[in-house]
């Protein structure tokens, strides 16, 4: 009894030993990164590759990689919109960007438009409440910041609304990865769509079926769009948690398994779990070129070290890693073999796969993959290698944090 008792001690000191190394490392990088942030602010610069529009089976696809360009043309169809806006960000901050979507939004509505407005309480912990509230005339849901479900382990009360989609009329959407603020606005890399055509129903069905699912008494019910027309070209693909449904990192497996030539993938942060770091390394190994680029420093710097613990294998493997420099990257596109692509909300980590609302578009076209090759192309010229010679050399206290922070990583 007394050795059972002498065991269990031993484990509980070792397990506090643990968390309090976790919680020293973590503060320590945290603490250097503010620093760094402060007083040694990098030089933001990163290549721009214009926005084009390419026919996709009677939609026009047009893939933006500026935020002023994009904010553009959304607010231009927002300010021209007759009929019904749907607009959903996981963040809208609070500055000129996000005021004028906000001022835009509010027109729209006092001209007779129906605008319905989601946004996650969460991620807007730091924006004033007084922001969100608009005219009773726009109809606005707030994604709850904390859901009673999650007490209770249930892991359908856990993820966060990280989609951003807006639709016009019916008639043109967008969605990808930028939210909406001056930051995004000339300071981030990253990658958006404007659909403008039938698979703007995609879009507009999403929004309906999240809007619908989480309303309260006070929100009105909007209408299913009824049936629309399949298109083998063109698909969205859902992350549903309240229903178990995940299909985007199946999505991601099954074009990674038909992959001949060449795989481009763009991620912000990027922690792929096993099954994908092996999928990437059988098709490095069977001679496909693998490419994966991400931020050398992202704004999330924990992430940036449980990215790390991959690093090893996908290199022995002969996967091709990508640092892009001077400015946070936060895409989240792939394209392969010249002929399949996706664009969308979906980090390759485990909140993305498997815990958030997100959302992404696959694009079987041979013209829009060519402008993604492009767009990486630009970008990869602003990266630079990591090679297993540089990784393999890092220094003896950079292994022993990763290896500290490795047990966090299923957390993200």
């Amino acid at each position: 009894m007394l050795r059972g008792r002498t065991i269990v001690t031993v484990v509980k000191r070792a397990l506090l030993a643990l968390v309090a190394a976790q919680a020293t490392v973590i503060a320590v990088l945290i603490g250097i990164d503010t620093w760094r942030k402060r007083f040694r602010p990098r030089r933001v610069t990163f290549p721009k590759t214009e926005a084009k529009e390419i026919g996709v089976e009677g939609t026009a696809v047009t893939t933006y990689t500026y935020g002023e360009d994009l904010y553009q043309d959304m607010l231009r169809a927002i300010r021209g919109a007759r009929h019904r806006i749907l607009f959903e960000s996981f963040i809208l901050k609070d500055d000129a960007v996000g005021q004028r979507f906000k001022s835009a939004l509010i027109e729209a509505a006092e001209r007779g438009v129906e605008v319905y407005v989601i946004y996650d309480g969460f991620a807007n912990l730091v924006v004033p409440r007084s922001f969100f509230r608009f005219p009773p005339l726009v109809h606005v849901l707030r994604y709850p910041v904390f859901r009673p479900g999650i007490l209770l382990l249930d892991i359908r009360k856990s993820g966060r609304d990280h989609r951003k989609i807006l639709t016009v009329d019916g008639e043109a959407g967008f969605v990808g990865g930028f939210n909406v603020g001056e930051l995004y606005a000339d300071r981030w890399r990253d990658t958006h769509l404007r659909m403008a055509g039938p698979s703007v129903w995609e879009l507009e069905n999403a929004f309906i079926d999240f809007w619908n699912a989480h309303r309260k008494s006070e929100h009105p019910v909007l209408d299913h769009l009824g049936a629309a027309p399949w298109n083998a070209h063109i698909r969205v693909y859902r992350n549903v948690p309240e229903q178990l449904i995940y299909p985007i990192r199946g999505m991601y497996l099954e074009a990674i398994d038909r992959a001949d030539k060449h795989i481009y993938i763009t991620q912000a942060y990027f922690i792929p779990d096993q099954e994908i770091v092996d999928n990437l390394v059988a098709a490095a190994q069977r001679g496909v070129e693998v490419h994966v680029l991400m931020p050398e420093r992202s704004n999330h710097v924990i992430a940036d070290w449980l990215a790390r613990n991959r690093y090893s294998a996908l290199l022995r493997g002969g996967v091709q890693l990508w640092l892009f420099q001077d400015a946070m990257v936060h895409a989240k596109t792939a394209t392969i073999d010249g002929r399949w692509s996706t664009v969308g909300t979906a980090n390759i980590d485990r909140v993305s796969l498997t815990g958030n609302y997100e959302i992404n578009v696959e694009i079987i076209d041979s013209g829009v993959a060519a402008h993604l090759e492009q767009v990486f192309a630009n970008d990869r010229g602003n990266a630079r290698p990591l090679t297993a010679e540089e990784w393999s050399g890092r220094p003896v206290w950079v292994r022993f944090g990763e290896i500290l922070l490795a047990p966090l990583r299923p957390l993200m």
